[in-house]
């Protein structure tokens, strides 16, 4: 039977089933990630942020009104937010909730809602991209608004926004050519679609879209929805490769993968594809792709010793996170927090004067309740945050208005700009004068890092294959080579100039001490100029960070 309202118990319901559906999508939303280097997940990320809610939602009790529960939603996705995909969806679901607290909710508050929602996401973004969840969500709130102006009933007002919603999802890569380059579409926005899914569960019991196929330029519409189950359950291993085969081929491939397993994801085109499933059957996985052309760089990934090895890397976060709540020292006028993974940089940034450091960085971004815990902790009415990550930036701007304490971000990218802003760090002076001489501090630094791809990718500097090494500055790839120290070699030629003094170089728990002296060694053949400082940072991921001043 359809629902023609919900109360506060069918609004619970609604952020349980987006919550869960979250869960089943969250690999397939990660794998539309198009960028090479390891950062934070949007399926992970968006997925963390409704737990968080959800959390909430359980700690009331069952009789709670609207009130209790908009209250909850909102204060559960703020707390939970994480990276920039989950600052959005919190704006999102704090739109909504502001709009829902003023009773039951029919068609026209829904419409409402969902226009509010938009406006919030567009809030929360400085400068907004087109092509990303912020058009889907616009698109699908016009949609809800249209419909709701016609007279529309509740589920009238969400079917139309659902669709609206899947059609702005399928020209994403339209707007944005980082997409089509890729072949998918945006990840945020196919996540933002789950919660629409979830309202038109809730309201008229219909399926969430299992995660069988993401196929740019199609949006998750465009599955097919007769595999039932629960996706990502019970199969053992995930195989991945990329396989040559003609388009029309692809379909039966798709059908045969279908019986063997499933988060299939398919992409690509032009008679090249690339191709992920999880199933029991590696070698019937691979035969299906012999039987239509040539399957290559196969990869097989034990989902079994993946769970146990998440389980053991929380633990370790755990721990980590624990031995960093010790002494905060004396009380001062402004403190500083700082975001970083790594017990070399945790040290230096404590030598420098930082009073709490937060473990997170790429491919694990810290929550906006982790921030305000540090942030409450240390001894000081005024301070400044760190993020030291493009993809916690958002999530640190969430604080200030969470406490009591002044705080201000300096919007530090990377490790090598947070070493340099505390440069400029005064004990003594506000969290404003901190956070402009401190900004200024780290921009004078130039920042390179240097990585390994973790998938095959496209760009201005040709193409990428997986466990190339990369060298980036300003977020962008500029050197792709084929071991660490060619990598960092070649971002330090393009980087390092005349006028520059000091270069510091920050070797990862990947770096070894032979490539490091070698690296060294080139900077004073080259640089004889230039003093040069080795630190043993420890961090993951990244075998050298870089700062040049």
């Amino acid at each position: 039977m359809t629902a023609h309202s919900l109360d506060a118990a069918g609004l619970r319901a609604l952020m349980g089933t987006f919550r869960d559906a979250l869960v089943a999508h969250r690999k397939t939303l990660n794998l539309l990630n198009v960028y090479p280097v390891p950062d934070g997940d949007t399926g992970s990320n968006m997925t963390m942020t409704v737990d968080s809610v959800c959390s909430d939602l359980e700690a009331l009790d069952p009789t709670a009104d609207m009130d209790a529960v908009v209250g909850a939603i909102a204060h559960g996705s703020l707390m939970g937010a994480r990276g920039n995909s989950g600052v959005i969806l919190s704006q999102v679901l704090r739109g909504l909730s502001a709009t829902f607290s003023q009773g039951t909710i029919d068609g026209r508050l829904l419409a409402d809602g969902m226009a509010a929602a938009s406006t919030a996401a567009y809030g929360a973004v400085m400068t907004p991209v087109e092509g990303t969840i912020l058009t889907v969500v616009r698109e699908s709130a016009e949609a809800a608004v249209a419909a709701a102006d016609g007279g529309a009933d509740l589920l009238g007002v969400a079917e139309a926004s659902r669709m609206a919603g899947g059609e702005s999802l399928a020209r994403t890569p339209e707007l944005l050519p980082v997409l089509a380059e890729a072949g998918v579409v945006d990840a945020g926005g196919c996540g933002f679609l789950l919660l629409l899914d979830a309202v038109l569960t809730t309201i008229d019991g219909r399926p969430i879209p299992e995660p069988v196929e993401v196929a740019a330029p199609l949006s998750i519409d465009d599955r097919p929805d007769d595999h039932g189950g629960e996706s990502g359950l019970g199969t053992q291993y995930e195989v991945m490769y990329f396989l040559d085969a003609p388009d029309e081929a692809v379909e039966g491939f798709k059908e045969a993968w279908a019986a063997l397993g499933d988060s299939i994801v398919v992409v690509g085109g032009d008679g090249v594809w690339n191709c992920h499933v999880h199933t029991d059957d590696i070698g019937g996985a691979v035969e299906a792709g012999i039987a239509v052309g040539r399957p290559y760089r196969i990869r097989v990934t034990d989902l079994f010793d993946e769970v146990r090895e998440q389980a053991e890397e929380q633990a370790w976060v755990r721990e980590s996170m624990a031995a960093d709540r010790g002494d905060v020292g004396e009380p001062v006028t402004c403190a500083v927090v700082a975001v970083a993974n790594g017990p070399g940089i945790r040290d230096i940034f404590r030598s420098l004067g930082v009073r709490r450091v937060v473990l997170g960085g790429q491919s694990m971004n810290p929550s906006t309740a982790d921030l305000l815990a540090a942030v409450e902790a240390v001894p000081a009415n005024d301070v400044v945050l760190l993020p030291n990550n493009g993809n916690i930036i958002a999530v640190a701007e969430q604080v200030d208005a969470q406490t009591g304490k002044t705080v201000r971000v300096v919007p530090t990218r990377g490790i090598s700009e947070g070493f340099a802003s505390l440069l400029a760090y005064d004990p003594k002076g506000t969290a404003e004068d901190n956070q402009a001489s401190m900004a200024g501090a780290a921009d004078a630094v130039v920042a390179g890092e240097v990585t390994v791809a973790v998938r095959d990718s496209g760009g201005d500097m040709g193409e990428i294959a997986e466990g190339d090494h990369l060298g980036l500055t300003g977020g962008k790839v500029t050197v792709i080579a084929d071991t660490a120290l060619d990598a960092a070699i070649g971002l330090l030629a393009e980087l390092v100039e005349e006028d520059h003094e000091i270069v510091t170089v920050i070797a990862g728990e990947d770096a070894d001490e032979a490539t490091t002296a070698d690296l060294v060694a080139w900077l004073a053949a080259e640089h004889p100029e230039v003093d040069v400082e080795v630190h043993d940072g420890g961090q993951p991921l990244y075998p050298y960070y870089l700062g040049i001043e």
